[in-house]
């Protein structure tokens, strides 16, 4: 393995990092949960990439447009902190297209790791979705299961399960301090 790849955290943005605004196309109901923007800044102080992989398959279902998609990832961005993001990555698929970017696909992780020269083998995907857990697997990253949005009803075996994407972070930086 080069020792130019980095190491990176996937997550996913609804349900993890902001509340879920079920097919969210108006800036106005977008809110980053508390400590996100700080958690997200130390794990790029600590070197991780940080990179968001959504499905947004209200563009593919024609509820949302794609100028109302970036609208919100624009308002998500300005409350996370512009800085503390690498890139966004986004499906628009609806469901039962076929795709290989829709989740649980690692698609957009894929294209991810290659743009930005990742390490999977020393990453994480954290996600609220038995979808999440499945995509970060099948790239091959270790998985994080978050108990926001609807981590609470899922029933998958992530890797790592906390109470929210803060704790996740911490239980990250923990984990790194002792490898």
């Amino acid at each position: 393995m080069p020792t130019d790849r980095r190491r990176a955290v996937f997550f996913d943005r609804d349900g993890t990092l902001m509340e879920d605004a079920h097919y969210c196309g108006d800036p106005a109901m977008v809110k980053v949960f508390p400590g996100v923007p700080e958690a997200l800044r130390r794990l790029r102080r600590a070197g991780f990439g940080v990179f968001i992989v959504t499905n947004q398959s209200g563009i593919g279902r024609g509820l949302i447009t794609e100028a109302q998609y970036r609208a919100v990832e624009e308002e998500f961005l300005r409350q996370a902190g512009r800085d503390s993001v690498d890139a966004s990555y986004y499906c628009p698929d609806a469901p039962g297209v076929p795709s290989k970017c829709r989740k649980p696909e690692p698609g957009m992780v894929l294209q991810a790791a290659e743009a930005h020269h990742i390490d999977l083998s020393g990453s994480y995907f954290v996600g609220d979705k038995s979808a999440d857990i499945e995509c970060g697997r099948r790239a091959g990253t270790r998985t994080v299961l978050v108990l926001t949005g609807y981590g609470r009803d899922q029933k998958c075996a992530a890797d790592l399960t906390c109470r929210d994407a803060v704790e996740a972070v911490e239980t990250i930086l923990a984990t790194d301090e002792h490898r």
